[in-house]
């Protein structure tokens, strides 16, 4: 059995509460939350902060806003304890340097929550670009393009950049990006803020180089309620309705692959030759449980974090060169 703390009970807090709860290998040995009525708990106790925990644990999950990543993750490798961060890893690349420093002097690992590398699709089509079956990726299209309910707005760390969908949520797909294709080196975008007018960017444009020879378009908006994006066309979350439509289409020197469908087009070595789709089967499963079930492998030292601070790091230096490039007015 593992004993996990949980710091934060917000929209993703919530759904990591209820996998902890639920699962068979899994304790909740607390909940850390300033907010009396969030933190209480039918047989867990409650804390108001990291200092206040007197019980023993094995691990912790973060899901608290991002300024907090780094003190809470600091204050908790100091206590030991294993760490399950939401993305971004930091708000700056400063402190995600220094969780890591913290983490490599207490002899702890630093698990950080890009959970789409846990969707068994996400894990097939590694496997199908990395394989070589399509020859070399050359370019890559990316769509997450979908309505954010007005409400989504209230909290107040997510009026200015930080609740821009660039940070919060394109932050995955470039995740997954430099899984599928190495270290970015150039980025150039753009970006808007027409329909809401707040001063944050909410729709925009970004082409990425990779060190691999890629260029990846990615065009993200949080004002526009269609079917594509990784939310919707895969159904991991809850609260957002499975369209099942593609969103992300690769394309490579032998064929191409859309996902989340993960069909594969194949079989034309140029373009007077007509290619054709063939599916591919994949096992279903939660990814955020998957996370946690991998969590629990990393505490017990029997595999390294899929994703470690070092890497969101990498990933979270890409985020902040688009925002460079996305300032509105």
């Amino acid at each position: 059995m593992t004993r996990l703390l949980l710091a934060g009970t917000g929209l993703i807090g919530a759904r990591h509460l209820a996998h902890i709860e639920a699962h068979p290998d899994l304790i909740l040995a607390g909940i850390i939350d300033p907010d009396v009525a969030r933190r209480a708990h039918a047989t867990a106790p409650g804390f108001a902060n990291i200092d206040a925990v007197d019980v023993a644990a094995d691990g912790i999950v973060i899901a608290t806003p991002t300024c907090s990543h780094a003190p809470l993750t600091i204050a908790a490798v100091k206590r030991g304890w294993h760490v399950l961060v939401e993305k971004p890893v930091a708000d700056t690349l400063g402190n995600a340097d220094a969780m890591i420093a913290a983490a490599d002097a207490a002899g702890v690992k630093i698990l950080v929550g890009h959970h789409r590398r846990h969707h068994p699709r996400v894990a097939k089509l590694h496997e199908i670009i990395t394989s070589g079956r399509l020859g070399h990726p050359v370019a890559a299209n990316m769509m997450w393009l979908m309505r954010k309910p007005d409400e989504y707005f209230d909290a107040d760390w997510r009026a200015g950049i930080d609740g821009a969908p660039i940070k919060q949520n394109l932050i995955h797909d470039v995740d997954i990006l430099r899984w599928l294709f190495g270290e970015v080196t150039d980025v150039l975008g753009l970006a808007s803020n027409a329909i809401r007018g707040a001063k944050r960017p909410e729709s925009g444009g970004a082409v990425l180089r990779f060190n691999s020879g890629v260029i990846a378009t990615l065009t993200y908006s949080d004002t526009t309620p269609t079917p594509w994006g990784f939310e919707a066309g895969t159904g991991e979350n809850p609260h957002i309705p499975c369209t099942a439509q593609d969103s992300l289409r690769i394309a490579c020197t032998g064929g191409g692959v859309e996902f989340p469908s993960l069909r594969v087009w194949s079989g034309s070595t140029h373009w007077n030759e007509k290619p054709r789709p063939s599916e591919t089967p994949v096992d279903e499963g939660v990814p955020l449980i998957r996370q946690l079930e991998h969590f629990a492998k990393v505490i017990a030292g029997r595999v390294k974090p899929l994703v470690d601070a070092a890497s969101a790091r990498a990933t979270l230096d890409v985020i902040l060169r688009i925002e460079r490039t996305a300032s509105v007015t």
